[in-house]
């Protein structure tokens, strides 16, 4: 680790430990020894910071709470990994992260209706609605990720063998939501091309229809999918579900945050992001949105009364829990939006990079790739089974090999140990460091005597 960055964590440390002298003492008073303990704390920030800029000294804190390792990915790598692209925080969610770790901290000035989306400060219930116009949606919430936007809709609509209709291509999580609400999941297959389309939704409606002697209560389908980042037809699937009268479930969890989102064009009864995917969130966070039809089923309040003491707790969502995200997990989500909600509009120049990438890698001779081209999103699935892979069978390290050389030259994140399909993320990165990978790539490919065809023709810039 370049001694910088260690020292860096070691300052931001240093400080924290200040900060506890704070809250332990007592308001507005510090005794001397408190004061002697500051001032000891604020001579070693010092003494860090000289080593910051001088590029001195050595580790001294290598571990956290004594068995927790640091993580310096971001800092010292180019972090290629599918799913952390654009879950990295902004530098003001870091800062969110300092200011409100505590548990409860957002629930400082909670009062009547006591409700995570009515706190005024922090300004909670103002985000919830423009998270709401963001997705130009009628009302949204913050839910504990995706998932649990998939689990409040499939639980308010889904009864026991009622169907619904997934892609084939479906996260896991559309599965396990259906299943805990008591239905059954039935999937579109994919063409040749590994595309759903409206055609092939229409039909999977009328088989269930014919199987089951009843229609689908629910379709759910991913703008791009999690296996290729394929891009399929939401907007023509959403009509063809609403020619059936069945509600849309739009899963944006890797394009909510990343690319303009529009519900209402697109059709969407619900739209489901997540944050810390999509939208440089901490995790576990997410966005549910639906509409002003669906707003009171989804969101619905509790009825229940205890029959002992005969309490009530209307106020609060059933689907939510009552309150879903607390704390710096909400603060960091709020703190990053404004980012987020301009980054959208830079949609076309990060696929543009990937673009640029997937070229460079195509250019090694016996690469393919795997999902749909040209790229249309940031994540891509590739095969190199006829080039890293055949290097791979008579390496000392077999598939290893391949990540010791991209992480000698400071690139991680693709799958240890993987040489034949892998996937790969561009999202976020500057053309600087899109530009060093295709050129690391090739020089990989090169030492191992595997052919590139270089050329000057492909340039992301242009």
């Amino acid at each position: 680790m370049d001694i910088r960055i260690q020292k860096t964590f070691e300052a931001l440390f240093a400080l924290e430990d200040v900060r506890e002298i704070f809250r332990q003492s007592l308001p507005n008073v510090t005794s001397p020894e408190e004061e002697h303990s500051i001032k000891e704390g604020i001579n070693k920030v010092r003494k860090i910071l000289d080593d910051i800029e001088n590029c001195t000294g050595t580790p001294q804190v290598r571990k956290i709470a004594d068995n927790i390792n640091i993580r310096s990915r971001e800092e010292m790598y180019i972090n290629i990994q599918p799913i952390q692209a654009a879950g990295r925080l902004t530098s003001e969610a870091r800062k969110a992260l300092i200011a409100y770790g505590d548990g409860y901290s957002v629930c400082d000035a909670c009062s009547k209706p006591f409700r995570l989306d009515k706190i005024r400060s922090p300004p909670i219930g103002p985000f919830h609605e423009q998270l709401a116009s963001f997705l130009n949606m009628d009302v949204a919430r913050v839910v504990p990720g995706a998932r649990r936007g998939f689990q409040a809709v499939a639980s308010t609509i889904v009864n026991k063998n009622d169907s619904v209709i997934v892609s084939a291509l479906a996260h896991y999580t559309e599965f396990l939501a259906v299943e805990a609400a008591g239905g059954i999941v039935k999937e579109i297959p994919v063409n040749e091309h590994n595309i759903v389309t409206a055609d092939l939704t229409a039909e999977k409606i009328e088989a269930v229809k014919r199987e089951t002697g009843k229609l689908p209560v629910l379709v759910i389908i991913d703008h791009f999918d999690y296996q290729y980042a394929n891009e399929h037809d939401v907007k023509d699937i959403a009509k063809v579900a609403h020619q059936y009268d069945i509600p849309f479930l739009y899963n944006g969890a890797y394009t909510v945050g990343i690319m303009p989102v529009d519900g209402k064009d697109i059709g969407a009864d619900f739209v489901v992001g997540s944050g810390h995917k999509s939208m440089a969130s901490p995790a576990p966070s997410g966005v549910l949105a639906t509409t002003n039809e669906w707003a009171p089923k989804i969101f619905r309040t509790t009825q229940m009364v205890g029959d002992v003491t005969k309490r009530k707790f209307g106020v609060k969502e059933v689907e939510m829990l009552g309150c879903t995200l607390m704390g710096s997990t909400l603060i960091g989500m709020m703190a990053s939006f404004p980012t987020v909600r301009e980054r959208v509009h830079n949609w076309e120049e990060e696929v543009k990079k990937s673009n640029y990438l997937i070229d460079g890698l195509l250019a090694i001779e016996g690469s393919r790739v795997l999902s749909e081209y040209p790229r249309k999103h940031t994540l891509s699935k590739i095969d190199t089974s006829g080039n890293f892979d055949i290097v791979a069978h008579g390496h000392k390290r077999k598939g290893f090999f391949l990540s010791d050389e991209l992480s000698s030259k400071g690139i991680v994140g693709e799958f240890a140990g993987a040489t034949r399909m892998w996937k790969l993320n561009t999202y976020g990165l500057s053309w600087e460091k899109v530009h060093y990978m295709v050129d690391t790539f090739q020089e990989v490919a090169e030492k191992y005597k595997i052919q590139v065809h270089r050329t000057d023709h492909f340039d992301g810039n242009k």
